[in-house]
């Protein structure tokens, strides 16, 4: 079983900037891609950004490119996500997920994780104009 546990959320104002943290409980982290998602009020989850395991690939959101940044230690079993110029449509739970090992997908990317893969209890960002 697999656990993660995000931080760094927080309140913010426009234009600012939110470090978020996530970390996994498991050895096996650096065998897998790690990502997040966001989920907005009233508003279905989306994909925000992922990064393969060795950290040698990353995708993003075409909202979060430019802004956004990922990065990952695996010696710490920590993947970050940097947010720079915040917008208030920013604002959202956003979650940290790894993919299941029997996934296809495992190594490569979060892009296409469902509900049966592995999620954190998010952490909320809130973006004032």
């Amino acid at each position: 079983q697999v656990q993660l546990v995000e931080s760094g959320g927080g309140l913010v104002q426009a234009g600012g900037s939110l470090r978020l943290s996530c970390v996994a409980s498991e050895r096996a982290f650096s065998n897998r891609a790690m990502g997040w998602f966001r989920r907005a009020p009233g508003k279905k989850r989306e994909f925000v950004a992922t990064i393969s395991w060795n950290g040698g690939s990353t995708d993003y959101a075409d909202s979060a490119k430019g802004r956004f940044t990922i990065s990952r230690d695996n010696a710490k079993n920590t993947v970050y996500l940097h947010m720079n110029s915040l917008k208030p449509e920013d604002t959202a739970v956003y979650y940290c997920t790894t993919p299941r090992l029997d996934r296809t997908y495992v190594r490569s990317s979060v892009y296409w994780a469902d509900d049966n893969d592995y999620w954190g209890q998010g952490t909320q960002v809130t973006v004032s104009s």
